[in-house]
């Protein structure tokens, strides 16, 4: 098996995590907005707890699929049409939630604060949030404001942006947790910047 069939299309900087040591086998993980399940193939091979949802009918079914590939023996019934903002799971049930490139998609301030609500909901006291989203970091000259947070980029691309002081105050007052690792940000040049956020929830 090379590489990439062992890997997938893993985001970067969630390999990251798993090269750390920090996302173990054993470990329930929620990947919330999981399209088609590009980080979720390494997990399914080696056997960890994955859940996922999307809302998005078409993307569940290609990550289903992908499971009964590669880990026959996982449920069809871990992977859930729903949104982010109302996820079908119990409170504190998983130690890794991750949420890959769904965030800045927020229509407005108030579903950014649902979506992030309901994923510190579902997470347990002392687990990992990791999030990449976009944010104005690098950017700022390039983007035009459309006013609550949206940003039209150079593309034209009307997106929901975050900057440093405003994660720093949803790690504290959503998460009631710290930063697991610093804010790391990669610019596009002239186009956009994706920002890595790492969170450890509090009790």
């Amino acid at each position: 098996m090379d590489l990439r069939e062992q890997l997938g299309d893993i985001d970067i900087m969630l390999f990251d995590q798993l090269h750390r040591g920090r996302l173990q086998r054993g470990m329930t993980v929620l990947d919330a907005g999981c399209g088609g399940g590009r980080n979720l193939v390494y997990m399914l091979r080696q056997g960890y707890e994955v859940h996922a949802v999307d809302q998005e009918p078409a993307a569940v079914e290609q990550v289903r699929r992908l499971a009964a590939e590669i880990a026959p023996d996982v449920s069809p019934d871990r992977f859930a049409v729903a949104s982010v903002e109302s996820l079908p799971h119990p409170g504190a049930l998983f130690d890794w939630v991750i949420c890959n490139a769904v965030l800045h998609f927020a229509r407005d301030e108030d579903h950014f604060f649902a979506m992030l609500r309901e994923m510190a909901r579902v997470l347990k006291p002392g687990g990992t949030f990791w999030a990449r989203l976009m944010s104005t970091h690098g950017v700022e000259p390039l983007v035009r404001p459309r006013g609550g947070r949206r940003f039209a980029l150079p593309s034209g691309q009307e997106v929901f942006l975050v900057d440093e002081e405003f994660l720093s105050r949803m790690t504290r007052e959503v998460f009631r947790g710290e930063l697991a690792d610093p804010l790391k940000s990669t610019l596009v040049h002239g186009q956009r910047t994706m920002t890595t956020w790492v969170v450890r929830r509090g009790a």
